[in-house]
């Protein structure tokens, strides 16, 4: 059990089937109610819409994720919200919320793939204008019992969905590793959540940027929580763990298995330890992490041998 570590740790649902592996719903049930027995802070889910490797639609399953447990917090990290459509989606956050009984976070971003977002419908141009009034929708919608809207992209008169989001107000965590995006989040958002692709270094810069926007506007960082996916394979082989991460990298995010081994933590549960508490010291308040193989292992394991040996730090 993890419930009293000083850490706060969530994990990733079971949602990328590579290697041929089939979709296994079992798997996914299994997976989250033992999270939650185990203690763990979260459940998230990622999204890739394009793509080659099987990545299962990150709200679709949150919705059975609620379905499957009682009171665990569920989020995603993070949902390219400038390819979708605003109304839709704060429906589609709110029909979880409303499903979970409130206990979904809501991550976005503005995405780094404009090419790919084009097929999507995503804006060529004004893409941070586009992303910003889409939110200010959004939030309109989960709160207000009507809505009049006049924006450059959108035009509301009397509109409404229901059921709004329980959370009054919903949390949304951004994602986004740019400076601008940075700032922004801090402007925006209710929490940041570092990119599972960025080594800790990249972190811990990232962070830097983010306190120093808080500094700056005057907010407080305990209203603003900081959060790391980071990518972890517990082996005691660590030779093997190293292969796997290249083998899950190179499906997931093709052609690039060298991303594996350099944004991991991977190893026995030392090692692990001590990388995950360089990401903690970096700067990190919630741990989200990320296993990719062995789902069941790594569940228990993680709890037992490494999360109660890691140390929240004076920030």
């Amino acid at each position: 059990m993890i419930a009293n570590s000083t850490v706060p740790c969530g994990i990733a649902i079971p949602q990328v089937f590579t290697g041929g592996e089939p979709v296994d719903m079992k798997l996914v049930r299994d997976f989250a109610a033992r999270a939650e027995t185990l203690g763990y802070d979260s459940l998230w889910v990622q999204e890739q819409i394009i793509g080659q490797a099987p990545v299962l639609e990150p709200l679709a399953l949150l919705g059975y994720a609620a379905a499957v447990t009682s009171g665990i917090r569920l989020g995603t990290a993070v949902i390219i919200t400038t390819t979708r459509n605003p109304i839709l989606l704060a429906k589609q956050f709110a029909t979880v919320d409303a499903m979970s009984g409130g206990r979904l976070i809501a991550g976005i971003a503005l995405g780094g793939r404009p090419a790919d977002y084009a097929l999507l419908d995503g804006p060529s141009s004004h893409r941070v204008g586009h992303f910003l009034e889409g939110l200010r929708l959004m939030r309109a919608l989960w709160s207000q019992e009507t809505v009049d809207f006049g924006g450059r992209f959108w035009q509301l008169e009397s509109a409404w969905i229901a059921p709004r989001t329980v959370q009054q107000p919903l949390p949304v965590w951004f994602g986004g590793r740019h400076p601008d995006q940075l700032r922004r989040a801090v402007d925006h958002g209710d929490g940041w959540m570092g990119a599972g692709s960025t080594t800790t270094a990249q972190f811990s810069e990232h962070v830097r940027i983010l306190r120093r926007r808080m500094d700056e506007t005057g907010r407080d960082p305990a209203t603003f929580p900081i959060a790391k996916r980071v990518y972890v394979a517990l082996d005691d082989d660590r030779a093997r763990a190293e292969q796997r991460l290249r083998d899950w990298f190179g499906e997931r995010y093709a052609p690039r298995p060298q991303l594996g081994p350099q944004v991991s933590v991977w190893g026995s549960a030392a090692q692990c330890v001590e990388g995950l508490q360089q990401v903690l010291d970096a700067g990190a308040g919630m741990l989200m992490l990320n296993h990719v193989f062995d789902h069941v292992e790594h569940v228990d394991a993680l709890a037992e041998e490494v999360v109660p040996h890691l140390e929240m730090l004076n920030q």
